[in-house]
């Protein structure tokens, strides 16, 4: 069951890269229910082990492209934000001090704590595209302006996912022109 976790995370983050063309020095946002990928409601079941096979889809990908992860905590830490101090301080966005764990933040995001070289919580992150793994509501954590996108992953597990990349708003009226790589 792990490895297929592990799979449909990697393929899902994969095609989100892709279709979002983001590379080096982006953020990359997961929010991630490890209760519902397991079937049950939000916070009820939250299992470190589901956590570790979808983060290690995510997280290698990720980091090989120079791209840095940004795990929404749940709602008992206002969905912080777990991510390396150097996303932080290139966002000038400031330290807050707490510490996730599996049922205050979650699983997902304490995996990222205790893995991440120089991690850091954040209250707020403006990501370029991320995954919503269960439902979590990222939203408040990306970019205007979010276009969803359209994967062949689904779910991970039994949760539902939903995908989004962002793109610079459009401005100018009717007189404007734009640059067709930024839509």
């Amino acid at each position: 069951m792990f490895e297929e976790l592990t799979q449909q995370a990697k393929t899902a983050v994969l095609e989100i890269i892709e279709q979002a063309k983001i590379g080096k020095g982006s953020i990359f946002v997961v929010g991630c229910s490890s209760s519902t990928v397991k079937g049950e409601n939000y916070g009820k079941a939250s299992s470190m082990e589901i956590a570790q096979a979808i983060f290690d889809g995510i997280y290698p990908e990720l980091k090989s492209r120079g791209i840095f992860l940004a795990a929404q905590c749940c709602e008992h830490l206002n969905r912080a934000i777990i991510t390396e101090r150097e996303a932080a301080e290139k966002l000038r966005e400031p330290e807050v001090n707490v510490v996730p764990q599996p049922k205050a933040g979650g699983s997902f995001a304490t995996i990222t704590y205790n893995t991440l070289e120089n991690p850091v919580a954040v209250e707020h992150i403006k990501a370029d595209a991320g995954i919503d793994i269960g439902g979590v509501l990222i939203g408040m954590h990306l970019k205007e302006v979010a276009v969803p996108l359209v994967i062949s992953v689904k779910n991970i597990g039994k949760a539902h996912i939903t995908s989004a990349r962002t793109r610079p708003k459009f401005i100018g009226g009717e007189r404007a022109h734009y640059n067709d790589d930024m839509k």
